[in-house]
């Protein structure tokens, strides 16, 4: 018998329809759904809400992932939000998505979904009730969210809760690195010598703790943890 030390990695794409999907929330082991939007129309919600049905009350987080659609969004999430009103216990999640499945690293790259929180951000009426970027997110996202003074850090000396949840600067509750992250984590990754079947990186500690490293300067930031040079 001969051995094959290559690893290929196969990609697989596969649909479930919404029966089978609300069968596997009803098992409460999933704590969220993602559901992605177009901002062309709500018929396609409607019918997979509608097929959820009860089911969609075992999770704690809906998140509902939409893109820039201009002037039209804000009444676009209203929409969403009041087919969503009749079965929601838990808590919900708007993923502005600047850019879907964006990895790009440059500064530039992040403005487009920074523009489009600076764009909700100023909307006198917008759905509840928490608001994280997607898409075009990079090491760049907090320093141009604090430029457009939608972002502030964990610690708030000084400042009482009751104002700290009113504030404008609490407008973005998350970041989601997706793509960026994979990229940054993935060059460490490619370090390890390639071996035989299934390469664990918890058995090369080295690689391990550059890894956790490459994580901890991208998410340090949007948690308030110290920098490792502070440490």
């Amino acid at each position: 018998m001969q051995s094959d030390s290559s690893c290929k990695l196969e990609e697989l794409s596969y649909v479930r329809d919404p029966t089978t999907t609300a069968e596997l929330l009803k098992r409460n082991d999933v704590d969220a759904i993602e559901i992605h939007t177009t901002g062309k129309g709500t018929d396609m919600f409607i019918t997979l809400w509608n097929n959820l049905n009860e089911s969609i009350n075992n999770v704690k987080l809906v998140a509902v992932s939409l893109p820039d659609i201009g002037e039209s969004t804000v009444d676009f999430m209203f929409a969403i939000y009041t087919i969503m009103e009749s079965h929601l216990q838990g808590y919900n999640l708007w993923q502005l998505d600047g850019r879907p499945m964006s990895g790009d690293i440059g500064r530039g790259a992040t403005r487009e979904t920074v523009s489009f929180a600076v764009h909700l951000a100023s909307a006198s009426d917008r759905p509840p009730v928490f608001y994280q970027l997607a898409g075009c997110t990079n090491s760049y996202t907090i320093d141009c969210l604090k430029k457009a003074g939608l972002f502030q850090s964990t610690t708030f000396p000084g400042i009482a809760a009751s104002e700290m949840i009113s504030s404008q600067q609490d407008f973005i509750g998350g970041i989601a690195y997706g793509g960026y992250a994979r990229k940054i984590v993935g060059r460490t990754l490619r370090k390890i010598p390639a071996g035989f079947g299934r390469v664990c990186i918890e058995d090369h500690p080295e690689y391990l703790l550059e890894a956790l490293q490459e994580a901890m300067s991208l998410v340090g930031p949007v948690k308030g943890y110290p920098t490792l040079s502070s440490l």
